[in-house]
């Protein structure tokens, strides 16, 4: 199960079990105002209580961007016609070996 669903369920049955609690209580309030009292108390606690879900269900999110990126960059190069070898558009070749490419000044001795 993804963590998505589960920080969802873990905030939706947090809900409901104090939802549940102050429906059973004989307050003198409307049901309108216990929902809206258990929204905020679960609201509250959530954010101390599921600290870890949250970090878990961002994390989850952030890798799932990162590998759309990188599938629209591969996707794009490969529309465009690139090589996984030839480097994007805007970006210097990297040499093979660094001590072919430096220029010398004068004849080289052997």
């Amino acid at each position: 199960m993804s963590p998505f669903v589960k920080y969802t369920l873990a905030r939706l049955g947090m809900f409901a079990a104090i939802m549940v609690v102050l429906v059973l209580l004989p307050l003198p309030i409307t049901l309108v105002v216990k929902v809206m009292v258990a929204l905020l108390i679960s609201l509250v606690l959530s954010f101390f209580l599921l600290k870890k879900m949250r970090d878990e269900m961002s994390d989850y999110i952030a890798g799932s961007v990162q590998r759309r990126q990188a599938e629209k960059d591969k996707l794009r190069a490969a529309l465009a016609g690139e090589d996984e070898d030839t480097p994007p558009a805007g970006k210097p070749a990297t040499p093979a070996d660094p001590s072919a490419e430096k220029p010398t000044d004068g004849p080289q001795t052997v």
